[in-house]
């Protein structure tokens, strides 16, 4: 079981490697995390962008930019369109964000005729927290795609937090479905969605895990709190996983972890054909690297 991120690294090491086409890759930061991975031993990169500015950011960064295939595409919308070409052509198997704006890298991936998007798929967003208060791994969702997901939306995300930490090792996850509250309260959205998803766990209508909500965050992570308030849950306190009512919600988790609490992460989008590290243009590139290992982990 994979618990702490680096160790990642580790269990990709002397795999079969996988192919990264990263999207309009003309910034330092993605051209050293693509080269970090690709110095672990655990991806065969490509590079779509401008060849000239990528040649320019390696030389200033000391990086060989012999190691990379380079596809030249100086629009950052076109680029990140021939990213996703590469991947319906089958030469690659991981899409990852450049420079190019979320938006647009989104609008690629979700396009109708040349996307990445199988038919009725729900695209989410999946991140993978460490911080040294807990542990072990915290797989979260949805922080960064869908606003509030509905009840199908919430379950489809269920499922995914389960895929990913199936890919990390994990072989029966407890899930946490958040709420404000512990507490079945039919007039909050969130209990009664909880409370459904638990069910449908309970009669294997979602499977490779215990799932239980609505539990609140302080029960969800802290034994404490479940012997405090005397709550009998095969998940409580012990939580792998945690799905989030709203993105409000679960953006603000990861952030105060990362920004207060000193915590590191990786992050992907999960829905779409192939697994796309989507993290923020001023994320490091050791994040980076990390979400790089976590969608080959990910990736068929």
């Amino acid at each position: 079981m994979i618990n702490k991120l680096d160790l990642m690294i580790d269990a990709l090491k002397g795999k079969t490697k996988k192919r990264l086409v990263a999207a309009y890759a003309n910034d330092a930061h993605t051209i050293e995390a693509v080269n970090n991975a690709t110095e672990l031993g655990i991806i065969d990169p490509i590079l779509v962008g401008d060849e000239e500015t990528i040649k320019k950011v390696c030389a200033a960064e000391g990086i060989d930019v012999s190691k990379f295939k380079i596809v030249q595409e100086a629009n950052e919308v076109l680029a990140a369109k021939k990213a996703v070409e590469l991947i319906n052509n089958g030469e690659a198997d991981v899409l990852m964000k450049g420079l190019v704006s979320t938006d647009k890298y989104m609008r690629a991936i979700l396009d109708k005729e040349k996307g990445l998007l199988p038919p009725k798929a729900t695209l989410s967003h999946v991140t993978v927290v460490e911080v040294s208060t807990y542990p072990k791994l915290l797989i979260v969702s949805d922080v960064a795609i869908i606003p509030a997901p509905d009840l199908k939306q919430k379950i489809a995300i269920t499922n995914y937090v389960i895929n990913t930490a199936h890919a990390l090792g994990i072989e029966n996850p407890k899930v946490a479905l958040i709420a404000a509250t512990e507490q079945m309260s039919t007039g909050m959205q969130a209990c009664i969605d909880a409370a459904i998803i638990s069910k449908m766990n309970d009669r294997k209508q979602i499977k490779g895990a215990m799932v239980d909500g609505p539990l609140a965050l302080d029960v969800a992570i802290d034994m404490e709190s479940v012997e405090i308030k005397k709550l009998e849950s095969p998940v409580a306190g012990d939580a792998d996983c945690m799905v989030f009512p709203n993105i409000e919600s679960g953006n603000v988790f990861f952030k105060t972890c990362t920004k207060l609490a000193g915590g590191e992460l990786a992050a992907v989008v999960t829905g779409a054909k192939c697994p796309a590290v989507l993290t923020s243009r001023g994320d490091s590139s050791k994040t980076k690297t990390y979400s790089i290992a976590l969608a080959c982990l990910m990736a068929k």
